[in-house]
């Protein structure tokens, strides 16, 4: 090892600072980089102290290939990131748009699956249903913003107003307020540009898929440009019977004093869907001649098998957002960014969960519940930023402060829903009387989502009404000491309200907590050549009750509304380097979370902080290009994730075990080749070990291997032909496994074929 350190042009010195982390990202640095490269970079003139460099704009959808930076971002979008990323103390995954578009994702779910550490999570009833991502073990589903303001509406959010996705991982209540606990995500959309440009995709494909994009930017004048992004998705679901996708959206945009001063930026978004709802298919159970017992995985039926009923269930969702942000110029090292932004989201199904946990699949029935849900969240938020550079003596300082005040109101008035039949809910509710109940029962075998169910729908009675109000302080410096050495401090307060009202009223749910906490950011870096960095980090996150809901405070009830925030805080070391004439971004980290005060049920219904969980985890990502023709994207997490702690005493019987809806090990790569000028192949592979849907880790979902293609071909200068094979070889496999009933199956084999043009 040392003879290759030596051989690569790095000083002793700078060799044993690399080699402190990880033999893995040295090792391709070493093998990829050649030496003139790093013997450029070397004396490659520094930036000036306190100098930030300019913001990377990502281009619009390009047919001619990639960029010349391949799937490499080399800034995060929001202001509160000082520096560039390789001089960022956190792990910082930014995904593309390039990447996006020949994967074929059409949501951010499938989006997200080509970065590592991240897993699903299911909502039920109370747990909308909608994202729910898991960020190092970690629930994220509050933790998604758009171009950095908080989106908690309940939503499956589609892609085509992205210009690419921001994934920071790791505690970051310093950068984001409450949560973030295993990260966030961040979605940074289509502005107008000073250009005219035309791009549109037509997408045809198996299980009746169609898809129509379009995305138009006109420059009015030197300083005023018009942008509108539009998409029509209409398909079936793959391997699924009767599981339908329909959605629409637009998104106009407008821009002032391009290239001024001062500019000014308004959008407007609207999504629109109309699906029938999947929950997939009930764990397995026997009855030993005692009681029912669940075996731990999902029944053995055929993968298509859907439980619903087509003339009943349903999910509508609608968004609509629109933002106005400002940016001042006072001087060139000094600039004012406000944005305010007001948003209506709203999420209204009735879903069949199949069995209910009702011990019919023993005797080969299904019995179909309900969860049903009919809410609107209404959120305005006003951010504004101050970020600057300045010198106090030989320190550098980039800065960022700013405050934040927000106000989110959920109302949620579900359904009632006639699923009675058969005998007590102590017994079967199908067995032994499978037709009774107006095909309120099914066969486990062989459902028919065409039953003609007759049962009455009615409002619930119960209103529930959650209100969140936040205001937020916070504070960011990178202190740059010299070429090789910099820190970073960030620091943040913030005023939690959360109030949830039952009308009528309803002791057991109705709750207010009022919390006020601080969070902070440090990292350490040091550079031993320009291309590289070694890194320290320490960070804080706080979860107060009623801020886990994707709809606002679903979690808040009587109980837990006096409690304090659950405190988080991890450690990370980790390197970053830049390499092969700066083309691929190689970084590589180990990290510890603990959260060490989380809420637990106790034995008599209260809760208390006195749980304690940690994860210890590796994560190594890669991104950017090889060669000219060849680049790459992807990487691996490793997380051992642990319950030590279950607080619960009494029984004990969850400490050791792993988190839910998390993966020990998890790979993820997308690579293309320029086969010749007008012809790129590529293709995807995801590898995600067993999951437990449960903390008893009684119930699981296998690992699984899934497998992608893609062929593009030049036809012309103005148009391209797309070809995508998702899930080649149909793997049966479940994306989501819930905590009692079921888990979701992932779809199965499907081909695309998109023709995209460029004017």
């Amino acid at each position: 090892m040392n003879d290759l350190l030596r051989t690569s042009g790095l000083s002793p010195r700078a060799s044993l600072t690399c080699g402190l982390l990880a033999s893995t990202a040295i090792g391709l640095f070493i093998g990829l980089t050649p030496v003139h490269a790093a013997e450029a970079d070397a004396t490659a003139a520094p930036a000036a102290s306190g100098t930030k460099q300019d913001t990377v704009e990502l281009p619009p959808i390009s047919i001619e290939g990639q960029d010349e930076q391949g799937f490499k971002v080399d800034e995060a979008s929001s202001p509160k990131f000082t520096a560039p990323l390789l001089d960022t103390p956190k792990s910082v995954t930014v995904i593309p748009e390039e990447v996006i578009r020949q994967t074929g994702a059409t949501t951010l779910t499938e989006a997200l699956r080509t970065t590592p550490g991240i897993t699903l999570g299911m909502g039920e009833g109370g747990t909308p249903f909608g994202d729910r991502f898991i960020i190092r073990g970690f629930n994220a589903e509050s933790d998604t913003f758009v171009d950095g303001v908080r989106d908690p509406g309940s939503q499956s959010r589609e892609i085509f107003d992205l210009e690419s996705i921001e994934v920071v991982k790791g505690p970051g209540s310093a950068y984001t307020g409450a949560g973030s606990t295993g990260g966030s995500i961040n979605l940074v959309t289509k502005t107008p540009k000073a250009d005219n440009f035309a791009n549109a995709s037509v997408t045809f494909g198996t299980d009746q898929t169609k898809r129509v994009t379009g995305d138009v930017n006109y420059r009015v004048d030197d300083t005023t440009a018009l942008r509108l992004n539009a998409m029509y998705h209409d398909a079936d679901v793959a391997g699924r019977d009767d599981v339908t996708l329909n959605r629409w959206g637009f998104a106009p945009s407008l821009a002032l004093g391009l290239g001024k001063p001062t500019r000014v930026t308004f959008d407007f978004y609207h999504l629109q869907t109309d699906d029938i709802p999947d929950y997939g298919l009930p764990y397995n159970k026997v009855y030993n001649g005692t009681a029912y017992v669940q075996t731990g995985t999902v029944a053995d039926v055929d993968r298509d098998n859907f439980y619903g009923l087509v003339d009943r269930d349903y999910r509508r969702t609608q968004a609509d957002i629109g933002t106005i942000r400002i940016e001042h110029d006072f001087a060139d090292d000094l600039t004012l960014h406000n944005t305010t932004r007001y948003g209506v989201t709203t999420n209204d199904y009735i879903a069949t969960n199949p069995d209910d946990s009702n011990n019919n699949v023993p005797y080969g029935y299904v019995w179909r519940n309900t969860k049903a849900r009919n809410s609107q969240t209404r959120t305005i938020t006003n951010q504004t930023d101050l970020t600057g550079n300045f010198q106090t003596g030989f320190i550098g300082h980039e800065y960022a402060t700013g405050i934040e005040v927000s106000h989110q109101e959920t109302t949620n008035r579900p359904y009632v829903v006639d699923t009675t039949s058969g005998t007590n809910s102590a017994s079967p509710h199908c067995y032994p009387f499978p037709s009774n109940g107006n095909y309120n029962c099914t066969s486990l075998d062989n459902p028919n989502p065409n039953d003609p169910w007759t049962g009455s729908i009615a409002g619930s009675p119960n209103l529930t009404t959650t209100d969140v109000m936040t205001k937020s302080a916070y504070v960011f410096d990178t202190l740059k000491f010299s070429d090789a050495w910099s820190f970073n401090a960030g620091l943040r307060y913030d005023n939690y309200h959360v109030e949830q009202r039952t009308t009528p009223a309803a002791a057991t749910s109705d709750g207010t907590n009022i919390s006020s906490f601080w969070n902070y950011q440090l990292g350490l870096v040091y550079k031993p050549l320009p291309n590289g960095s070694v890194y320290v980090s320490y960070a804080t996150s706080s979860n107060p009750s009623g801020e886990t809901g994707g709809d606002g405070g679903s979690n808040l009830s009587a109980t837990n509304g006096s409690l304090d925030p659950e405190k988080n805080k991890s450690y990370e070391l980790g390197t970053k380097w830049d390499v092969l004439d700066k083309k691929l971004a190689l970084t590589t980290a180990i990290f510890r979370t603990e959260k060490t005060n989380a809420r637990v049920s106790m034995p008599d219904g209260s809760l208390q902080l006195v749980g304690e969980q940690r994860v210890n985890g590796f994560e190594f990502t890669f991104a950017g290009k090889i060669t000219d023709k060849w680049g790459v994207f992807g990487g691996y997490t490793f997380l051992d994730a642990e319950i030590v702690d279950d607080g619960n005493c009494a029984t004990c019987t969850n400490d050791g075990k792993r988190f839910p809806n998390t993966a020990r090990n998890n790979i993820t790569l997308w690579t293309t080749y320029d086969v010749v000028k007008d012809v790129t192949v590529g293709g995807g592979a995801t590898y995600l070990s067993k999951v437990y849907g449960n903390a008893a880790n009684t119930l699981y979902v296998p690992s699984y291997w899934r497998f992608d293609a893609m062929a593009e071909y030049e036809l012309t200068k103005n148009v391209e032909l797309q070809l995508n094979v998702l899930n080649i070889f149909d793997k049966r496999y479940f994306d989501r496994a819930y905590t009692t009933h079921m888990a979701t199956v992932a779809p199965g084999r499907s081909a695309l074929l998109t023709t995209n043009f460029k004017f």
